[in-house]
Formats: C-alpha cells, structure tokens, sequence
C-alpha cells in the first residue's frame, strides 16, 4: 500500500475514550480463530497505515486525541467501504449494518467466537481493538475494554473495578525505553491488556506477563492472538508472587503507580500507602534478575518534606544492581489531585463529592508530609559489581525515542569508567559522538564567546557547557591521541602548566564519557 503520509511506529490510536455506556465486564471473545480474523483486518487495510490513509492526517490525530467526530465524517460518503466499516465498528463503536460488516469480516465466526453481538440487523463490538504499528513495521492490534483505548490520565471515567485499558502515553513510553536486546526470558509484570508482552515476544524465547486482574491475562491472549505473536505464560497474581523464586532476563512493568487515598481503580492505583508499590516493586527485582538482566519500570515517588527525593529513589536500589533512575516530570499535590481526579471523572459527579475526594487526596498527602510527586523511569541491571552505579537524575527535557540502546550505551559507559581510573582516562584514546555539536554563545560582535556548549542530536538529547579545555579537547579527539597527549598540547597551546592540567581535567573527562558526548575509541 502506498504511504501517503508517514506516521510513526508504535503510536497509540485514541478514540472512544469517551464512551458513554457501561465497560463490559462480561465474559470475553475466544482466541481460537484469531488468525483469520485478524486476516480479515489486514485485508481490509485495518492497520495503522490504512487508517491515516483512509482519514487523513488531520482525523487521524483528532483520533489519539480521543476526539472521534472527524473520523466518523471521514467513513461517510462514496468510500465507505469495508475500511470504513471497521473505523465504526472497533474504533468509533457505533453500530454497523450486517450486510456491511459482512464485506470486511467473517461475520458468524466473529459473532460465534464474541468479537461481535447482534441487535436486529445491526452488529455491535464488545471489545475495542486498535491497530498498533510495531517498531519494525508489524501490523499488530491492542484489544481491549470498549471506551478504554487510550490508558492513563486520558479521563476515561470507569468505575468499573475490572476495567482493561488500552495503549496509553505512559504504555509508549515504556515501551520506547526498553532495551530489545534478543533474550532468553522476559516478564511483563501488571501486563494490562498485553502491550508490553507483544514488544517482548519479538526478541524474547518466552515471555511470562502477570497481572492481578484476570480479565487483562485475557486481553492479554487475545491482543497476543490478533497479532500474530507468541503465546505467553499468564498468570494471576501481585508483584512477583505469581512467577515464585523464577528469574529473567528482562523485566518489565507499567505498574499502577498512582499514590492515592484507597485503591479505587485497579488499573492505576497500587493499594499500598504513598509510593510503597514502586518501591517494593523495584527491591523486589534485583532478586528476579538474572546476571546482565535488565528491570525496566514506570513509577510515581513522593517528594517529602525534609528529604531530598534523589535520597530517597536511591534507597530503593536492591543489591548488585546498578540503575539509572530518570524523573521526567513533577508535579505539586494539587496538579497531582487534579489530575488523577479528572481521570476517574469525579470532575463530572456532584461538586460535593468531587470537592471530598479532593481533601481526600490532601489529606493523605498532608499525613505523609508530601509536597509534590515525581514521574519517571527506572532501570536496574545486574552487574554484582562490588561498587555499583546508581545514576539519579532530572531530564524533564524532550529525548528521542526508542531508546532501548541509549539505555544500554549509559551501563556500557558506567561499566568502562568503573574499570578506569583518573590515570587509565589519560591513557584512553576517545572519539567526539557522531551527533554532537558545538554551539558558541556570547553577545553579538563579542571576540570571544561566553560559553561553549556540546549538545547531542540523537538519544537523551543533552546539552553540557564546557570551557575553553573542554571544548578544545573534545574537538580533537578522533581517537588517534591519548587524552593526556591531548592535554599537553592544549597545555601548551594556553600556556599552562601540562602536570596541573592533567591533574584537573579527568573529573571532566569522566563526565563527557558518561554523558555520551564522547565514546572510547575501539582497539
């Protein structure tokens, strides 16, 4: 199919989020002829690429805005064929015509196995399946509760206990962070409706997802089926208890990481007391990893009154584990409240019980001292290094995704400046990161800058000031110079003494190295 507009791989496909009537809680389709329904999707352009054509790109953004009026407009009319008829069906779930949904889909199996229910002539959905772009072009689809497309914060307003989202935000990003490394085992740990378990089975010999809802490990199956991927082991419990003493090569876990006053909704709030889930979660891990294995989570951490919030997200590192623990954002306790409040749809209840529930969440907060929450990723690794790296940062600015590799470059760097001392830096050859540039800034006109900045193209995207040395220093290397011969030509060049130079330049070296901006030269 020719690709009108390009879209990018992995994104979400909102819409219907909005639905108004109840989440179905009932008994769920059969996974048994998912392969020739999902034949069926695929023949009729049901893909995320098939979409945008058929929508175009305005209708189709609209969509992961959960906004679903331009769409419907764009299936009416000359073109309404069997495309047209899945929008409205799985996307936009309104009823559809027999006779039309019996153009695009193998009608009495969908109706036999679930997938479909009948009112007179009219067919309905009873589940919300979402084509999905896999990184590598797959054509996959996300099943999950009707109206519950888009996961987290998107102001779904369930009360439904059981209730299964779909691909939200916070599902792409975990996903994009991942390292995808072939591995022999994974575990997606609260797996929801299957989204992580379907990257892992790509690069995973087998893939365990557990959820203490037995609804998701069904939804599970069927987005595993409707994709055309491995089956995974499923199994029903919290944290780690269902897997035993079990280890693996890669974890992963979109938890629900919501700090909240109870455990309303199952789908986003831990039911442990402030950030307890998220801490337990990540000590419990180091346990369940195997040596070199990777743990990579989402999670929410309180900033209290009196500690320093890098102190306290440290603390939770288990043993033999290095880690690189990112906060991307934070937010004081009433934008938390508010958030968290809209997602549940008390903002449309009766402004009494809305205004309760708020001083709810104020007055928990209030009880443990917390004045804002953070959000971000964390990654563990085995290493078993006597001296681990625990790297605990803020980078509330815009990376670029996936970054699976970059996430295995930073531990390859922390493993190469923990084998090199200040002595062994000046010895290494280094070569500048292909998508580093240098910016000078300073007034207008002015002779000389004010500072020099390197800043990175690709990945974290940093930026970092270095002085005249620095930025000298980093310029030459290609790799055919140690960095203490390197030293004492600029030592030269400046006029300063070579000894005091190399004596305080590695600290700096140390940091352009484990920033990125410079690589170890090979050989």
């Amino acid at each position: 199919m020719h690709r009108r507009h390009q879209r990018p791989r992995g994104i979400r496909i909102g819409g219907g989020s909005r639905h108004n009537g109840p989440v179905s809680t009932t008994s769920l389709p059969s996974p048994d002829r998912a392969a020739e329904l999902r034949t069926a999707l695929l023949a009729a352009g049901f893909t995320a690429d098939g979409l945008l054509d058929l929508l175009g790109a305005p209708a189709y953004a609209a969509l992961a805005r959960s906004e679903t009026v331009p769409a419907l407009r764009a299936t009416r009319g000359p073109g309404d064929g069997p495309l047209a008829s899945l929008v409205r069906l799985f996307l936009l779930q309104q009823p559809e015509p027999y006779e039309n949904a019996a153009r695009a889909l193998p009608v009495e199996a969908a109706l036999a196995d679930g997938w479909l229910r009948r009112e007179g002539d009219e067919l309905h959905a009873t589940v919300d399946v979402r084509p999905y772009g896999g990184p590598d072009g797959e054509d996959w689809f996300i099943v999950s509760d009707l109206g519950c497309a888009v996961g987290g914060a998107g102001g779904i307003g369930s009360r439904e206990e059981g209730v299964v989202l779909g691909v939200g935000g916070a599902s792409t990003t975990l996903a994009g962070i991942t390292v995808r490394t072939p591995v022999g085992s994974a575990l997606d740990l609260g797996t929801g409706s299957g989204i992580q378990a379907l990257h892992a089975a790509q690069h995973a010999t087998r893939v365990t997802a557990t959820d203490v809802n037995p609804r998701a490990l069904d939804f599970t199956r069927l987005t595993l089926a409707l994709s055309g991927a491995q089956e995974a082991e499923l199994l029903q419990g919290s944290l780690f208890e269902p897997v035993g003493e079990a280890t693996y090569d890669l974890i992963v876990s979109n938890p629900p990481f919501v700090i909240s006053p109870g455990a309303r909704l199952t789908y986003r709030d831990g039911g442990m007391g402030g950030d307890d889930l998220c801490r337990t979660l990540v000590q419990e891990a180091g346990a369940h990893l195997n040596p070199g294995g990777y743990a990579q989570f989402l999670g929410n951490w309180q900033h209290v009154e009196g500690e320093d919030w890098h102190d306290r997200v440290r603390a939770w590192v288990p043993r033999g584990c290095d880690a690189w623990i990112v906060q991307r954002d934070v937010q004081d306790v009433t934008q938390y409240a508010e958030l968290w409040l809209r997602d549940a749809g008390d903002h449309r209840t009766d402004p009494a019980e809305y205004a309760r529930r708020y001083e709810d969440w104020l007055d928990e907060f209030e009880a443990r001292k917390t004045r804002a929450v953070g959000f971000g990723w964390i990654t563990l690794r085995r290493s078993d290094a006597a001296e681990p790296s625990i790297v605990v940062e803020e980078w509330p600015h815009s990376v670029e995704q996936p970054l699976g590799d970059a996430v295995v470059a930073h531990f390859a760097r922390q493993d190469y400046l923990r084998d090199h001392d200040d002595a062994a830096l000046l010895e290494a050859r280094f070569v500048l990161a292909a998508e580093v540039v240098q910016e000078q800034v300073g007034a207008p006109g002015a002779e000389d800058p004010e500072h020099v900045v390197l800043r990175q193209n690709r990945g974290m995207r940093r930026a970092t000031k270095v002085d005249t040395v620095g930025a000298g220093f980093a310029g030459v290397c290609d790799g055919s110079l140690t960095a203490g011969r390197i030293l004492d030509a600029i030592a030269h060049l400046v006029q300063e003494d070579p000894v005091v130079l190399r004596d305080r330049t590695p600290g700096a070296i140390r940091v352009l190295v484990e920033q990125g901006f410079l690589e170890p030269a090979e050989g």
